[in-house]
């Protein structure tokens, strides 16, 4: 067999190979993010250290964690709000992360406050509740639409 033949050959089980390979280096991740509004129907948003602007509050899902308690345990870390029966709105592809990250995201009504007093952190600057006609300047794209899609009844997107 000459060496093109066999370079065809070869060809589809390097692919299999790669694929396989790619499946165990990077499986695939799930985020949660948390749309939490209060008695006033105004939105809980949070500003972080190392992005511009402000989002929903939210992460990963950790190891051996379910996305519900993920969302809750968000929440109150970056937060400092308990809330209660998270409901999932939708599933969401996270393609600027990576082909393999999906985002969860979760509504919550009437957090309350955590048994200790929020402070700013490494992580999270500044939190607080908008409401709707006074979002914060620099509220992202992505926390608009999904704004849109669960209070105006736009259709959900299935990319973030």
């Amino acid at each position: 067999m000459d060496g093109q033949r066999l370079a065809r050959a070869l060809k589809p089980m390097i692919r299999r190979t790669i694929g396989l390979f790619g499946l165990i280096t990077r499986p695939m991740t799930i985020g949660v993010r948390v749309l939490a509004r209060d008695e006033q129907g105004r939105i809980f948003l949070i500003r972080h250290s190392y992005l511009p602007g402000w989002y929903l509050p939210g992460g990963a899902v950790d190891p051996g964690e379910t996305c519900v308690r993920a969302a809750l345990r968000e929440l109150e870390e970056e937060g400092g709000l308990l809330a209660e029966a998270p409901r999932l709105f939708g599933v969401y592809h996270n393609a600027r992360i990576s082909r393999r990250d999906h985002v969860l995201l979760y509504t919550v009504e009437r957090p309350r406050p955590g048994p200790v007093a929020w402070k700013p952190t490494a992580e999270i600057r500044e939190i607080g509740f908008f409401a709707l006609e006074a979002l914060p300047e620099g509220t992202s794209a992505a926390t608009r639409r999904r704004l849109a899609e669960v209070i105006d009844g736009l259709a959900p997107a299935d990319v973030w």
